[in-house]
């Protein structure tokens, strides 16, 4: 055996130096050497795309290079709150805080980008960046809750808007929809289907009626909030609708009687020039007989005075004075004294006054005054008396003269004069 050997290995030596080699005869390298033996580019090679945190653990996961760490360093782009990472060995950590739950800087179930880098400290342009993803989970049981931004109950007049926010407090899944019911049906309201959202509602002016009682009518309203688990919470709001002035019909009903009353007014006013002015003639027409008697009996004085011996003159001046005394009937009847339509007149100025200052004192207060309605009946309760306390008196409507002419008649000074009250 020993002989067969050595012959083998004689033979190998002598072959020729030109001899076809095989590939049996080269020793090849592992395929993990030749690779990384041919790979320039940096690379981090435990990278991890997604972390699953629970809120009581800590993270602390040491990122490898392909190359020597000590000529990189690390940096943080894009992070949530709470994260960090080693420039020098890019260690990325976060320290379990529940503040930052509580206080919803971060949320369970939720997806968070980390986005960080890795750069050559001599070549800025071998460089690397990256991102990963976070999530919290918690294994504690938090129930999300509905809360209604108002306090129940909640009262409302018929015509005015109810207005609230509907809000979440989440738990450990966020509410994804909310739906809505109510005792009574209702309408002309706008439904919140997700947090945050808004609920009007503006009840119509019939919507409490006369057998309701305490004239009010009673609305329980549910808010349903749902999980992508079915999980539910529900959160009530009883709503009390109170029957309500509805303004624009009050409005104009206001404007109507006030409308009456000015109308009124300047009849009262017509009227009472026209009474004035026939007193002011019978006073002209009496003023004049007085001073035609006044004239005659002076004169008779005078020729009776200085008549002397002249019967003539004796006699004139004794039938002169006489002449006044008959002038008396004829000026009360020719021009008898005006004492009702002067009692008229000084009714009417204290009516047209009264009206006057109680059209003043029931002005209204904006568009929308609360004593609207008190209001308007005033004025119609003043307008039926004074027309029942005038009710002897003609009145009738002018058509030459203007409300203005009418004003500036009734305010001069001298009539104001003449019919003060005292």
């Amino acid at each position: 055996m020993m002989r067969y050997t050595i012959l083998v290995l004689i033979l190998l030596f002598n072959l020729p130096s030109k001899a076809q080699v095989t590939p049996d005869s080269l020793m090849m390298q592992p395929l993990e050497r030749i690779v990384r033996l041919n790979d320039t580019s940096l690379r981090i090679i435990n990278f991890s795309p997604f972390f699953s945190l629970h809120v009581d653990s800590s993270l602390n996961y040491k990122f490898l290079l392909n190359k020597d760490p000590k000529k990189y360093y690390w940096y943080l782009k894009g992070a949530p709150v709470g994260f960090k990472i080693d420039k020098d060995n890019g260690t990325l950590s976060f320290r379990t805080n529940k503040s930052l739950f509580l206080t919803g800087r971060l949320k369970y179930d939720r997806e968070y980008p980390v986005s960080f880098g890795v750069q050559n400290l001599s070549n800025p342009l071998d460089k690397l960046d990256t991102t990963l993803n976070v999530i919290f989970y918690s294994t504690d049981v938090v129930y999300p809750r509905i809360k209604p931004s108002v306090v129940s109950p909640v009262t409302i007049n018929e015509g005015d808007m109810l207005s609230f926010n509907v809000l979440c407090e989440n738990g450990n899944f966020p509410i994804d929809k909310i739906l809505m019911s109510s005792d009574i049906s209702i309408g002309n309201f706008k439904l919140p289907k997700s947090c945050d959202d808004n609920f009007e509602w503006t009840p119509a002016y019939d919507f409490v009626s006369d057998k309701d009682p305490k004239r009010e009518r009673i609305v329980n309203l549910e808010f349903i909030g749902t999980t992508n688990f079915n999980f539910a919470d529900t959160a009530r709001v009883k709503v009390v609708v109170k029957d309500g002035l509805n303004y624009d019909i009050a409005t104009q009903e206001y404007n109507d009687a006030l409308s009456l009353m000015k109308i009124w007014i300047l009849r009262y006013k017509y009227t009472f020039y026209q009474l004035d002015k026939k007193i002011k003639k019978t006073k002209g027409w009496r003023s004049g007989f007085d001073i035609t008697t006044a004239s005659t009996t002076l004169t008779g004085t005078v020729l009776a005075t200085t008549a002397g011996d002249d019967k003539g003159k004796q006699n004139t001046g004794k039938i002169l004075p006489s002449i006044g005394v008959v002038a008396m009937p004829v000026k009360e009847a020719a021009a008898p004294q005006k004492t009702t339509e002067q009692n008229q007149a000084t009714l009417l100025r204290a009516n047209i006054k009264r009206l006057e200052y109680v059209m003043t004192e029931n002005q209204l207060l904006g568009d929308r005054d609360p004593l609207i309605s008190s209001k308007t009946e005033t004025l119609k309760k003043e307008l039926r008396q004074s027309q029942d306390q005038l009710r002897e008196v003609p009145t009738e409507m002018s058509e030459r003269f203007s409300e203005k002419q009418l004003n500036n008649y009734f305010d001069n000074p001298r009539v104001q004069k003449k019919y003060r009250l005292r």
